[in-house]
């Protein structure tokens, strides 16, 4: 009898979480269960990227560039599974740049195995610039860890590798944050004094979410989020 009580419970709880994903979904100004759903706002693109094997189903969600969300169901499985972002692109190069700047608040699940991330990319997507901002479960950078610096306003631990078809460079928030500013350009300017890349032309500056795992069923929300460059 407790057996079947508890069952109905975790159905019903089930029932609810979908509900309530469904209902933040069909009040939301857009959102797609495709895996390359994308929407183009206020000159930010707004991507769904459901890209890894054995993905399962993710709704994502948007009232604006700032404000998305998405609920996503992936296998407790390892490989990561999806990046949902939204994404600005500057298209400039970092000695023509004066400052680019980056604010951000999530809601984010204590449970699964994902990061929150700043996906940046450079001189057509040679470099890749990752900064992990928070980290739940079983997750890690690419590479091997290089030092620790402060920069861009947050401390780092950073690592430098390859994914096989660019470079990587990750930078671990030595603390997990749902809520901040960073310089973004400090950073760039940074690697770019260690000598690893030169005057790159800053391409699409990403933020969302990274996520290996999710089983069940979880939200993860941008409560606001946006890039200036000048």
């Amino acid at each position: 009898m407790h057996n079947v009580v508890r069952s109905l419970l975790v159905s019903l709880t089930a029932a609810a979480v979908v509900a309530t994903t469904a209902g933040v979904a069909e009040a939301a100004a857009w959102s797609s269960s495709d895996q390359w759903g994308t929407w183009s706002t206020g000159g930010y693109t707004v991507r769904n990227d459901v890209w890894g094997s054995g993905a399962g189903p993710q709704t994502i969600w948007a009232n604006s560039y700032s404000n998305w969300g998405v609920w996503a169901n992936h296998p407790n499985t390892g490989g990561v599974k999806s990046y949902p972002h939204s994404a600005k692109n500057v298209g400039r190069t970092l000695s023509s740049l004066r400052q680019v700047s980056s604010s951000f608040n999530v809601t984010r699940p204590g449970s699964g195995a994902y990061e929150t991330a700043y996906d940046i990319w450079a001189n057509n997507n040679a470099y890749e610039i990752m900064l992990w901002v928070n980290k739940q479960g079983a997750v890690g950078p690419l590479g091997s860890k290089q030092t620790t610096v402060s920069v861009g306003g947050h401390t780092w631990d950073v690592y430098k590798g390859s994914n096989g078809s660019n470079a990587v460079f990750s930078f671990l928030r030595t603390s997990n944050t749902n809520a901040g500013t960073i310089d973004v350009l400090a950073v760039l300017n940074w690697i770019k004094a260690r000598g690893w890349f030169g005057d790159v032309a800053l391409g699409e500056v990403q933020f969302g979410f990274e996520i290996t795992s999710s089983s069940g069923g979880l939200n993860f929300t941008s409560n606001s989020y946006s890039v200036s460059a000048s």
